[in-house]
C-alpha cells in the first residue's frame, strides 16, 4: 500500500504542476476574482473525475477509437480555452475592492477539465493500469492511490493560488492589467496546442 501511496503523490505533484489550461485558469481567476474563485477552480478534478475513473475501469480494455474521441475532446476544449484567452486579453483593469459579479470560477474550472484530453490520456495510459494494480492487491492500495494522488493535485493548485493571491495587491494599475494578458496569451497558445494534438489524434499529420 505505501508503494501506491508514494505513486499517487508523485503522480498527483506532477499532473498539479504540470503547465495545462487547468493550472492556467487556477492563476487567472485568482487575478481576475480573488483566491475564492482560484480555489473553485482547483477543485474541479474531485467534480469532472469521478465519472472518468469508474468509465476507466469499465471500458479499460475495450474502447475502440479511442484516439478519434480523444481528438474531438481536444478539438472542443481547445476551442473554449480560446475564448478564456480572449477574455484575458481584452481585460481592461479590475479595482482591487471590486469583484466582477458571478465569475462563475466552478463551471469554468469543470468545464475546462472535461474539455481537455490530458486527464483521459492519464487515466487511460498511467492511472487506469495502476488502480488496476492496486485492486489486484486489495482495495485500500487503490484508495491509497486514488486518495495520494487527488490531494496531491488539488493541493499543489490551492498552494498556488493563495501564493498567486498573495501577491495580488502588487498587480495594480498596468501590471495587474498586463499580466492578465499574458495569462489570456498563454492560455491561447495553450488552445493551439489542445488544436495541435486533436488534429494528431485524429490522424491529421503535419509533413
Amino acid at each position: 500500500m505505501i508503494d501506491f501511496l508514494s505513486t499517487g503523490t508523485v503522480l498527483g505533484l506532477a499532473a498539479g504542476l504540470a503547465p495545462g489550461p487547468l493550472l492556467t485558469l487556477v492563476i487567472s481567476e485568482t487575478l481576475m476574482h480573488g483566491v475564492k474563485a482560484g480555489l473553485k477552480v482547483s477543485i474541479a478534478p474531485l467534480i469532472t473525475d469521478l465519472p472518468l475513473i469508474a468509465a476507466t475501469l469499465f471500458i479499460f480494455a475495450g474502447l475502440s477509437h479511442f484516439n478519434h474521441l480523444l481528438g474531438i475532446i481536444s478539438l472542443t476544449g481547445g476551442g473554449y480555452i480560446l475564448f478564456l484567452g480572449y477574455e484575458n486579453i481584452r481585460f481592461q483593469g479590475l479595482a482591487l475592492a471590486d469583484r466582477q459579479p458571478a465569475p462563475r470560477s466552478l463551471i469554468k474550472g469543470i468545464l475546462a477539465n472535461i474539455l481537455s484530453p490530458y486527464p483521459y490520456l492519464f487515466w487511460f495510459s498511467v492511472g487506469g493500469p495502476t488502480m488496476t494494480s492496486a485492486l489486484q492487491v486489495d482495495r485500500w492500495s487503490a484508495l491509497a492511490f486514488i486518495g495520494a494522488f487527488y490531494a496531491a493535485l488539488v493541493g499543489a493548485k490551492v498552494l498556488l493560488a493563495l501564493a498567486v493571491n498573495k501577491s495580488r495587491g502588487f498587480l495594480t494599475g498596468r501590471l495587474y492589467i498586463y499580466s492578465s494578458r499574458l495569462i489570456g496569451v498563454i492560455l491561447v497558445i495553450l488552445a493551439l496546442g489542445l488544436f495541435r494534438d486533436g488534429l494528431a489524434l485524429l490522424g491529421f499529420s503535419w509533413q
